[in-house]
């Protein structure tokens, strides 16, 4: 039998003759810093490679006439708050969980939709300003849409908003894509060998991302099942509440898929870090789960659309521009303006040009759906 042990560890943290304190293990979070750093990084990089996409004339042309980001902010900041609300209220749960639902609701885009667009042969110059804009208008929109919805469950004073982790969002966005924009003008050939290597990184990373947390917040996983039925319906009713709007005014097909992505996909990093900061530990018990349930579920919802739409195009054995009259070309060259112009909108008075001049309303156009 082995002798008491009379004196304490070396590394323990309170020592009283032979009763000893050894202080937790913060491995995690060491893991967790790391990973994020890492991470961030890597997103950066795709971030860069989806600015080989971008083309300055159209982006600014966006900028010009805003009516699709304006479609954007309709559904990012007027959709989705009051969706969460409504879900809150219609499965009566927790004060502290409709809080975070409504928080998530209210959160901005994310790069990811950036990636998921390339793939769905979407607008990028509407998405990258879309994602921009949001983070932007996300400064005073997210303070305002938590007064108004979180009124009923708690005081809004006591939500802290990390406006840091906006900005650094904000410029990881901004810088990479410029850097992009800047090699595609300069070297096309290679942006063209860069995007292809990124949007595949890019779609790996998603998963990494969602596998990672899944498997650092595992102990989170045992929430209430309401939490988990509104997680898995909020981002198919997000998607499709913003494509249905879109197309309802007379957006081309290409742009409608854009604009349901910047809708669906929500900064789930950023609804974790406002929890973190505004709950304490018991509260958080009940509520921190739910922004990686979303997270995982949008991810779901964007794996399905990528997956349809790719099967489709393989199915017509055509290029994306074929599969879709309206879906504009990211290595077509000159002929990008010529299929532009083949791309209808029902609404003719929103349709511009590269340039952002309005065309007549009135002129012939060749729809196809």
């Amino acid at each position: 039998m082995s002798s008491p042990q009379l004196v304490c560890l070396s590394n323990a943290t309170v020592c009283s003759g032979t009763d000893c304190l050894v202080p937790p293990s913060n491995f995690n979070d060491i893991l967790s810093l790391v990973l994020s750093i890492v991470l961030t990084t890597m997103l950066a990089m795709v971030m860069f490679a989806m600015g080989c996409t971008v083309d300055a004339k159209k982006l600014w042309g966006h900028i010009k006439r805003p009516w699709g980001i304006f479609i954007g902010f309709l559904c990012q900041f007027g959709i989705m708050p009051f969706t969460a609300f409504a879900l809150s209220l219609a499965f009566n749960v927790l004060p502290v969980q409709a809080i975070v639902i409504i928080i998530m609701g209210c959160c901005p885009g994310g790069s990811s939709s950036n990636i998921i667009c390339f793939w769905l042969d979407g607008d990028m110059d509407l998405s990258i300003s879309m994602t921009a804009c949001s983070s932007i208008l996300a400064l005073g929109m997210m303070p305002l849409c938590l007064l108004i919805y979180t009124s009923l469950w708690t005081s809004a004073d006591t939500i802290q908003i990390p406006y840091d982790s906006i900005g650094i969002t904000l410029v990881s966005i901004l810088i990479p894509v410029a850097l992009g924009m800047y090699l595609k003008h300069k070297k096309p050939l290679l942006a063209k060998k860069v995007l292809k290597v990124g949007s595949i990184v890019g779609f790996a990373l998603i998963i990494i991302i969602a596998v990672v947390g899944g498997v650092l917040y595992q102990s989170s996983w045992t929430i209430a099942p309401s939490l988990w039925i509104i997680g898995t319906i909020y981002p198919f009713i997000g998607f499709g509440l913003g494509f249905g709007l879109a197309r309802f005014v007379g957006q081309p097909w290409y742009r409608c898929r854009t604009i349901a992505l910047e809708t669906g996909f929500q900064n789930a990093q950023l609804c974790s870090t406002i929890v973190q900061l505004s709950f304490s530990p018991a509260e958080l018990e009940v509520m921190f789960a739910f922004p990686l349930i979303y997270s995982i579920f949008q991810l779901v919802v964007a794996l399905m659309s990528v997956g349809a739409y790719q099967g489709y195009k393989k199915m017509c054995h055509r290029g994306s521009c074929e599969a879709d009259s309206e879906c504009p070309s990211v290595e077509a060259g000159n002929a990008e303006p010529a299929k532009e112009k083949c791309c209808a909108v029902d609404n003719a008075s929103f349709q511009y040009d590269e340039n952002g001049n309005t065309e007549e309303k009135g002129k012939s156009r060749n729809t196809q759906l």
